[in-house]
């Protein structure tokens, strides 16, 4: 299943109160069966290092020019109806017809959208596989599971919820937690009162809800600081008492973003004494939040790509643990999109090219041997149930890069 399969199907609150065991802690949990090389073996070589470089290259070409389309599809008349940005805010848009359309769809397309999978995909998926006796199929369930990055991809994810309701961008998030949120006791130690826009989802809810504001800041921290106190990493530990508080954060906040916050916006929010007000924070939404995450998503894929062309050029371990630094760096902005995977990176496809998981590694090692990158592309209209589309896009995107930059969490050497 594409891990974006479930969007817009209906929530499922969910209470989990389980007896948990302590995963496994071999950091290579393939098994070889009937003596064949398991795909997730499979190491660079001499023998493949031409093939290798060029996949990588290939890859983060693509990573780069998905990047510069979302962004230019949201800031140029990309398809003959203006700019993306501008359709949302001034509700042109098909699905924008008042500023209350754009805040519903920037909470249930968005918010509760991304805190929906994080808790009930990203996280439960691989869990029930691990407890139900497929050990195995829950590890390679975990996304980002060659580089480790699991945790923090997660937590990304739910600060790209905070940033839509604050309506402003903190730039030290992962500088100011260094992987740990425990130093913290609530929302107010971690944030700044400047992090928080005039214009913003937060500053109208407090001046009219304030006891439903709180709990949306306070269930946005307690759900980041669940997943970074899973143990690192992720898929060694998916079924620790950690991984289960974090499932359980992670829902409660979709919870209420779906069943209190939507209703209250559609219900009390949607009367003409707050048009203006509405309006304003779709416009700042976008200009402040939108805009400056995806010019930093194109900047860091282009970023990407000079570094895998400079390994392509020059293979060298440094240059691999390059890439590595490279790819960290330009999957930050990626999942602190993912409270907004609304418009042009749904409808033209953006999100599985960029984004496609679990990946079919077969059919990865398949074109590394084959090299017919043009299986890599495909053309015209998207359709998201065309089996062509979706090949094309299983073996692309970030997390096949990461298998060719990356084994058990550590950078690809040269030299095996």
């Amino acid at each position: 299943m594409k891990k974006k399969d479930f969007f817009y199907s209906a929530f499922l609150a969910l209470s989990m109160a389980f007896t948990m065991g302590a995963c496994s802690n071999e950091d290579d949990p393939t098994p070889t069966p009937d003596g064949e090389t398991d795909p997730y073996d499979l190491n660079y070589t001499a023998d493949n290092a031409s093939a290798w470089g060029n996949y990588m290259y290939q890859t983060a070409l693509l990573l780069n020019q998905d990047a510069t389309d979302l962004y230019n599809y949201w800031t140029v008349d990309y398809e003959g109806t203006g700019p993306y940005a501008t359709r949302f805010k001034d509700q042109t848009g098909g699905d924008y017809q008042s500023p209350v359309n754009c805040i519903s769809q920037m909470i249930e397309g968005g918010m509760w959208n991304i805190a929906n999978e994080v808790g009930t995909a990203k996280i439960k998926d691989p869990y029930d596989a691990y407890v139900g006796g497929d050990q195995t199929g829950g590890l390679y369930k975990v996304e980002s599971w060659f580089s480790w990055h699991s945790r923090d991809d997660y937590t990304n994810n739910i600060f790209s919820i905070r940033n839509t309701y604050y309506g402003r961008i903190d730039d030290n998030d992962v500088s100011k937690i260094d992987g740990d949120l425990s130093g913290y006791s609530s929302y107010s130690d971690f944030d700044d009162a400047g992090d928080i826009a005039e214009n913003s989802l937060a500053t109208l809810l407090a001046s009219v809800n304030p006891t439903l504001d709180e709990k949306i800041k306070t269930q946005i921290f307690e759900a980041a600081k669940a997943i970074q106190a899973i143990p690192q990493p992720f898929r060694n530990n998916i079924d620790s008492e950690e991984s289960v508080a974090a499932m359980n954060a992670c829902n409660d906040l979709a919870e209420t973003l779906f069943n209190e916050f939507l209703p209250y916006v559609n219900n009390t929010l949607n009367a003409a004494e707050y048009e203006d007000r509405l309006d304003a924070i779709a416009e700042q939404f976008v200009d402040a939040v939108v805009l400056p995450t995806y010019a930093d998503l194109q900047q860091k894929n282009g970023d990407l790509l000079d570094a895998v062309n400079q390994f392509r050029e020059n293979p060298s371990d440094q240059n691999f643990e390059n890439c590595c630094n490279a790819w960290i760096e330009a999957r930050e902005p990626w999942e602190k999109s993912e409270s907004f995977l609304i418009g042009p990176v749904d409808y033209q496809g953006l999100d599985p090219n960029m984004d496609s998981w679990p990946l079919d590694v077969d059919a990865i090692v398949q074109l590394l041997n084959s090299q017919n990158w043009e299986e890599m592309q495909w053309s015209g209209n998207y359709d998201a149930d065309s089996e062509d589309i979706i090949a094309s896009q299983e073996v692309r995107g970030y997390h096949t890069l990461e298998y060719l930059l990356f084994k058990n969490g550590q950078p690809r050497s040269v030299n095996n």
